[in-house]
C-alpha cells in the first residue's frame, strides 16, 4: 500500500515513526487525566426535551451566486492544490470579502500528530486562514469540540500552532458555550446542546476535514465533520449515526468545505493509529455542497456513495446533490 511522502522536515522514516509513537503515548496519558469540555454537558436528558418554542437552527451562511459549486484537484502538496480548487471556483474573495468575520470548524477530534491523519491538517488549516485574512477577513475562528481533552487534541495535532501562526483564534470549547438548537422536523436534534457561542458574529463558515474510514458512519468526511458542533451526550447518536448526520447537514448551511484526501485512512478509521492505514490518494476537493463533496470523496476509498446512507438521506432533505457530476465539478491535475 502507498503512503504519502514525509515532509522534507521530518527526517527519517524511522525516527518519524518514533515520533508519532512517542506522540501517541503521550496523547493517551493526556486524555485519560484530561477533561472532555463540552461533551459532559447536556442541558436535557436523552428524550427529555423542552416544550418551549424551539430555538432557531444556526445561521444560513452559503452562497447562493450561480457561481461553479465544486473543484477537485488532484496532485500538489495541500496549500498548492487548495489554492487551485479555489482558484477554479472564482477564487476566496468569491466566498470571503473585507470586514468578514469567518469560522473554520476543523475536526480536531483525537489527541494524535497530523501525521496519522485522524484531524484536519495544520498546514491546510494554516493557508485557508492565511487565505480568509489576505482576502480582507477581520478574524477567522478556529474551533472544535473533540473528543479528548480539547487542549491535547488542538496541540498535538498541530492545529492551536498552526492557528496562531497564521493569524487565527482558537476558541477551545467550554461548557458555557453550548446552546439548544432544533432542527425543524428533525427526529435526532431537538433541543439539543450545539457548539454555538463561537457563532456569535461570524458571517462566514467553512468546513474542512480529512478522508477517513469509520467504523459506525463507514466514513468521515465534511459532513461527519459537522458531529464536532454537538454537546451532550451525542455517544448516544452512535445507535442512529447515518440519522444524525443527516439532521446535521439540515442544521449547517456552510459557505464552502474543503475535503482532504492527500492522504486517506482507508482502515481503522476514525482514529487510525499508523501510517499504514493511509494511501496517497493525493485529491482535494473544494464545493459549496457537502453532499457532493462527500459523494465524490467516498470513491477514495474504494466505495460508492450508495454505500453511506446518510448521503441519500441527506439529498432526500434537499441539502446537497448526491449526483455531483450535475454539477459540473471543475478538474484540475497539477501532475
Amino acid at each position: 500500500m502507498s503512503h504519502p511522502e514525509p515532509h522534507p522536515h521530518h527526517g527519517h522514516p524511522a525516527s518519524r515513526r518514533e515520533f508519532i509513537r512517542r506522540s501517541a503515548r503521550l496523547a493517551a496519558a493526556i486524555a485519560a487525566t484530561g477533561t472532555v469540555g463540552g461533551w459532559l454537558w447536556n442541558r436535557h436528558p436523552p428524550g427529555d426535551f423542552s416544550k418551549a418554542s424551539a430555538p432557531p437552527p444556526l445561521p444560513d451562511f452559503s452562497v447562493r451566486d450561480g457561481g461553479p459549486a465544486m473543484s477537485i484537484v488532484t496532485g500538489g502538496e495541500r496549500a498548492t492544490a487548495l489554492q487551485r480548487g479555489l482558484a477554479a471556483l472564482g477564487g476566496i474573495e468569491r466566498f470571503v470579502k473585507r470586514g468578514d468575520r469567518v469560522l473554520l470548524k476543523v475536526n480536531a477530534a483525537f489527541a494524535t500528530p497530523a501525521a496519522l491523519g485522524a484531524t484536519t491538517h495544520p498546514d491546510l488549516a494554516a493557508e485557508l486562514i492565511r487565505l480568509c485574512l489576505k482576502a480582507g477577513a477581520a478574524s477567522v475562528i478556529v474551533t472544535d469540540n473533540p473528543i479528548n481533552s480539547p487542549e491535547s487534541c488542538f496541540a498535538l495535532s498541530g492545529l492551536g500552532e498552526a492557528t496562531a501562526r497564521a493569524g487565527g483564534r482558537l476558541v477551545v470549547p467550554r461548557e458555557t458555550d453550548f446552546l439548544p438548537a432544533t432542527v425543524p422536523g428533525a427526529r435526532l436534534l431537538r433541543d439539543w446542546p450545539v457548539l454555538r457561542r463561537p457563532f456569535e458574529g461570524v458571517n462566514k463558515l467553512i468546513g474542512v476535514a480529512p478522508v477517513k474510514s469509520h467504523n459506525r458512519a463507514g466514513a468521515s468526511m465534511t459532513m461527519k465533520n459537522w458531529y464536532g458542533l454537538l454537546g451532550g451526550r451525542r455517544n448516544q447518536f452512535h445507535q442512529d449515526i447515518h440519522g444524525i448526520v443527516s439532521e446535521l447537514s439540515a442544521l449547517v448551511r456552510p459557505t464552502f468545505v474543503v475535503l482532504d484526501g492527500t492522504a486517506s485512512m482507508m482502515s481503522n478509521g476514525p482514529t487510525g493509529g499508523s501510517l499504514d492505514d493511509l494511501k496517497a490518494t493525493r485529491t482535494m476537493v473544494v464545493s459549496t455542497d457537502m453532499v457532493a463533496a462527500d459523494a465524490f470523496g467516498i470513491s477514495l476509498l474504494d466505495r460508492s456513495p450508495a454505500d453511506l446512507p446518510y448521503l441519500r438521506m441527506a439529498a432526500e432533505r434537499g441539502t446537497g446533490r448526491l449526483d455531483y457530476e450535475a454539477l459540473k465539478p471543475i478538474r484540475l491535475s497539477l501532475s
